[in-house]
C-alpha cells in the first residue's frame, strides 16, 4: 500500500486546514522491518538497541493532497567502550539522511516541473514544503542525474553541430568569472529544423575554455562534429581550428556580419554629422533623424520612407560617404537574403574582394575584417540543402531562456547551482513552454 520496499505503515492521519498546511496534510506514520543481527560498522562488536527518533519527510502527493512522512528510524549504540562510533541510525535508499523529502517526491517533482518560478511554488505546495527546500532538493538529485556517465552520453548523442556563445552569469559582480561560455546542439532534425538545446556550460570566456571542454569530451563525440556556428571571436575559432576535426567546417554567425556592417555605417553618419555641423547630431538634424531608417532593408521601404531618406541625405551629407556606406550595408545585408546559396555566394565573393579598396576608412576596415573571416563567411553558403544557412540562432534562443532563468532566480552566487539550474531548463529534457492544448 505504501509502494517503499523495507517500510511498513503504523498509522494514517489527516491533519485539517491550517496556516502552516492550507491544502490539508496527510500524515504516515511509518517503519522499517526489525534486523535479526546489528554490527558495528567500525569494529564489527554487536549493538544494542538505543531507542527511536522521528525523521519527518515530504513524499510525493496523494491525490492532490500533501504526505507526510513519520519515519522512526531505529538507533544503535555499540557496546565496545574503546570504539568511536558511538550511536547511529538506521539508513533507507528512499529516505535520505537529513533529506526533507522522499527520493519519490523529488522524482515526481522532476517529471512535473516546467521551470519558472510559479510551477515550483506550486509543486512546493503540493509536497508540503517550502520553495527553497524543493529547489535543494531538486539541484541535489539533478547533480547526480545530470553529470553521470550514462546522463552525459545520451545529452551528447547525435550531436553533427554546435554553437558557441558568452554570456555574463553575474552582471554586478566585479571578480574574473563573471563570464562563462555555452556549448548549444544546433544539429538539425529530419526536415531541416534546428531543436536548440544547451549541452553544457563552463566558467570563463576565451578559445582555451571551449578548447578544454572539447577536450574533455569522448573521441566518438568529437569526430561527429561537422559543423561550428561561432560569432566573430578568435578565441573560439582558434579552439575549432585545434580541436575539432579537420573536416569540421566554421561557419560564422550572419546576424554578427550584418551587426559589424551596421555599426560601421552608423560610424560614418556620426563622423559625417561630426564634419558637417561640429556636434552631434539633435532631433531635427538631417541624419540624425534617419538612424533608424538607414539600417531598414531596401526592399522593404515605402515610397514615403525612400523620399525621407533621400531628402535627408541631400541635405546633410554632401561628400556622398554616408550614401556610399548605406549603398554597401545593403549588398552585405542582401547576400543573406539571396534565393539561392549560389547566389548568396556570389554577392558574398563580390563583397569580400571590394569592401577592403574602399576610400571610405569605416567600410575599408569592415572589408578588411570580412576578408580576415573569409573562409568562415562563405562556409554560410553551403550546397548542399541540409547545411545551407546554419547560425548561431539557436544558441542566443538559449540565452534568452537562461537570461530569464536567471533573472527568476533574482540571479546566482553559486556557479555550480547555476549550471543545473539552467541545464534542467534548457537541455531540451523538458519544453520551456508548454505546448498548446497540453491543459
Amino acid at each position: 500500500m505504501l509502494g517503499l520496499d523495507g517500510l511498513h505503515l503504523l498509522a494514517v492521519e489527516r491533519v485539517q486546514h491550517d496556516t502552516q498546511h492550507p491544502r490539508g496534510l496527510l500524515r504516515l506514520t511509518v517503519q522499517t522491518d526489525p534486523p535479526e543481527v546489528v554490527a558495528c560498522r567500525t569494529c564489527g562488536v554487536l549493538a544494542v538497541d538505543h531507542g527511536r527518533r522521528e525523521h519527518r519527510l515530504a513524499d510525493a502527493p496523494c491525490f492532490g493532497t500533501p504526505v507526510q512522512l513519520i519515519w522512526r528510524k531505529r538507533r544503535w549504540r555499540c557496546r565496545e567502550p574503546r570504539c568511536f562510533t558511538g550511536v547511529w541510525s538506521e539508513e533507507h535508499p528512499a529516505l535520505p539522511t537529513r533529506a526533507k523529502l522522499t527520493t519519490r517526491a523529488v522524482a515526481w517533482a522532476m517529471q512535473t516541473l516546467r521551470w519558472d518560478d510559479s510551477t515550483v511554488s506550486a509543486l512546493a505546495r503540493q509536497l508540503g514544503v517550502d520553495w527553497h527546500t524543493l529547489m535543494n532538493a531538486i539541484r541535489a538529485h539533478a547533480a547526480d542525474d545530470l553529470d553521470a556517465p550514462s546522463a552525459r552520453s545520451a545529452r551528447l548523442a547525435g550531436v553533427d553541430t554546435l554553437g558557441v556563445d558568452e554570456h555574463i552569469w553575474r552582471p554586478s559582480a566585479r571578480h574574473r568569472d563573471r563570464a562563462v561560455t555555452s556549448i548549444v546542439d544546433l544539429t538539425r532534425d529530419l526536415d531541416g529544423r534546428v531543436q536548440a538545446r544547451l549541452l553544457d556550460v563552463t566558467l570563463g570566456r576565451s578559445g582555451p575554455v571551449y578548447a578544454t571542454w572539447i577536450r574533455q569530451q569522448t573521441r566518438e563525440f568529437v569526430d561527429g562534429i561537422t559543423h561550428a556556428a561561432l560569432d566573430p571571436f578568435r578565441g573560439y575559432a582558434n579552439a575549432i581550428r585545434t580541436e575539432l576535426p579537420d573536416h569540421t567546417v566554421a561557419v560564422l554567425d550572419a546576424f554578427h556580419v550584418v551587426k559589424l556592417a551596421s555599426t560601421a555605417m552608423d560610424e560614418v553618419r556620426r563622423r559625417v554629422q561630426q564634419a558637417t555641423l561640429g556636434r552631434r547630431g539633435h532631433r531635427d538634424d538631417p541624419l540624425y533623424r534617419i538612424r533608424r531608417l538607414l539600417t531598414s532593408a531596401r526592399e522593404n521601404l515605402t515610397d514615403r520612407g525612400r523620399a525621407r531618406l533621400e531628402a535627408a541625405l541631400q541635405a546633410g551629407d554632401p561628400g556622398l560617404e554616408v550614401t556610399v556606406a548605406w549603398h554597401a550595408y545593403q549588398d552585405l545585408r542582401s547576400m543573406f537574403h539571396a534565393p539561392t546559396p549560389a547566389a548568396g555566394r556570389v554577392i558574398a565573393q563580390r563583397v569580400l574582394d571590394s569592401f577592403h579598396r574602399c576610400p571610405i576608412p569605416e567600410i575599408a576596415r569592415l572589408g578588411r575584417t570580412l576578408r580576415s573571416w573569409r573562409v568562415e563567411v562563405l562556409a554560410y553558403f553551403d550546397d548542399d540543402p541540409a547545411r545551407y544557412g546554419i547560425s548561431n540562432g539557436g544558441t542566443e534562443a538559449i540565452n534568452l531562456i537562461i537570461e530569464k532563468t536567471r533573472r527568476l532566480a533574482h540571479g546566482f552566487r553559486n556557479f555550480a547551482n547555476y549550471r543545473i539550474r539552467i541545464l534542467l531548463a534548457a537541455d531540451g529534457t523538458r519544453p520551456w513552454r508548454r505546448r498548446r492544448g497540453s491543459g
